[in-house]
């Protein structure tokens, strides 16, 4: 495995066909399609069901604490919201996916209310009219519904998103960052108390809430 000044590479993957999902289970329905070597995500249900009609596509990989991820994105279709979920694991130190957890089916109160802590970093808000005046990324924390940081959104909307964009989440000791293409949006320090204690290491999860169409390429992810 690759390692430079910025972590050691333990993951990656291109995200350009389907064998490259193995990795990966889908709580909700979805459609999942590749073209041109990149993947797109997609509603399977109408929007029209709310909650009901979103989903999470998780990693089933189990990473550390510390890490820098990397995964590329393009908004092709709004309104709607993407988000990624990182350092999540049950409350009281479960797998994610242990059995005894309560099921999760994609709408939200169970992942910031229910059996699992989390970081949720929403990169591209269009769904709600507020959000489509106002562009900003908001990181958030759970157990709970703590918005513990908030940045301008500098992706463009999805008829003028002409490229692949580079987002860039790094977790380190007490410390939560993201950048899109190079330039920091947000940064977070954890001060263990006032949102419950630091989280340790999890998996990592893309969500989309309906009707959002998003494409993704080369996720990777560095220990540091």
């Amino acid at each position: 495995m690759k390692t430079d000044a910025q972590g050691k590479l333990i993951y990656s993957n291109p995200l350009a066909c389907a064998e490259d999902l193995a990795d990966f289970v889908l709580e909700g329905k979805a459609h999942m399609s590749f073209s041109e070597g990149r993947f797109k995500l997609q509603n399977a249900e109408s929007a029209e069901l709310g909650q009901k009609a979103n989903y999470v596509l998780w990693c089933k990989n189990q990473f550390p604490a510390d890490i820098r991820l990397e995964i590329e994105f393009r908004p092709i279709r709004e309104p709607g919201l993407a988000m990624l979920f990182f350092s999540a694991g049950g409350r009281r130190g479960e797998s994610l996916f242990d059995p005894a957890l309560a099921p999760r089916t994609g709408e939200y109160v169970q992942y910031h209310h229910g059996d699992i802590n989390a970081f949720h970093l929403s990169f591209f808000r269009r769904k709600e009219p507020d959000e489509r005046r106002l562009h900003t990324c908001n990181l958030r924390k759970s157990y709970g519904f703590y918005l513990v940081a908030q940045g301008a959104d500098p992706i463009p909307d999805a008829d003028d998103a002409d490229k692949m964009y580079m987002l860039s989440l790094t977790k380190q000791g007490a410390e939560v960052s993201f950048s899109v293409d190079g330039l920091e949006v947000l940064r977070f320090h954890d001060d263990g108390t006032t949102y419950g204690p630091l989280l340790g290491g999890g998996c990592i999860g893309l969500r989309q809430l309906a009707p959002m169409e998003g494409e993704y390429a080369n996720l990777k992810v560095f220990a540091l």
